[in-house]
This record gives C-alpha cells, sequence and structure tokens, in this order.
C-alpha cells in the first residue's frame, strides 16, 4: 500500500491552503468529493466534537451513524494521533463552531 503523505497530498494540502473562505472550500470540496465523502467527514468532525465532550459511544454513534469501530479509532486519533483534532478543537473552540446536541430522555433532540 502506498504511503500516504506523498507529493500527492503535499499537492492537495497546499491547495487546500490556498482557499480563502468558506464558500471556496464549499465550491472544492464538493468538486473533489462525492456527497456521501463530504457527509462522512462532517460526522468523523461531530464525533471528534462530541468525544472531546465526553459524550459516550452509543449517542456519537446514534447521531453521526458512524459505527462503534470508527468512533474507536477517532476516539484513539484525538488521544494519541498526530494533534490534528486537538489543535482544531482548540483553534475553533472560541468560534462556536461546536453546537450540541443531546436527546432527552423522550427522545426529542434539543440544542
Amino acid at each position: 500500500m502506498a504511503k500516504w503523505d506523498n507529493q500527492k497530498t503535499e499537492d492537495l494540502l497546499a491547495v487546500i491552503l490556498q482557499l480563502k473562505n468558506k464558500a471556496e472550500a464549499k465550491k472544492f470540496f464538493r468538486d473533489l468529493l462525492t456527497e456521501a465523502e463530504l457527509r462522512e467527514f462532517g460526522n468523523r468532525w461531530r464525533a471528534v466534537q462530541m468525544l472531546a465532550a465526553k459524550i459516550p459511544y452509543t449517542e456519537i454513534t446514534k447521531e453521526t451513524g458512524l459505527s462503534s469501530t470508527t468512533v474507536a479509532r477517532i476516539s484513539r486519533w484525538l488521544q494519541k494521533g498526530q494533534g490534528g483534532y486537538k489543535l482544531m478543537l482548540k483553534r475553533t473552540a472560541n468560534k462556536k463552531v461546536v453546537h450540541q446536541h443531546h436527546s432527552t430522555s423522550s427522545g426529542k433532540r434539543v440544542s
């Protein structure tokens, strides 16, 4: 299997860093990725936020649709990865990017 850290990914990351705003990012990533891939990435980022908020795996899998195996992997990367998740959690903490959604005992979501 090819190493992920190669010239192709370096080129991709360089292009991503050229994006100037959310509108440009939406256009670029929608062209680059399928709708399913975008949803998957969004669900993974949501799982990171929920793990950081100490929300149980069962609630994370229920809200995101991710498997418990994927949530466990994300948790492992959050704790022992390269620090990217922690960096972005810290950077976005003051920008109200994290939206907490919890279910009540009746099953209704509250924001």
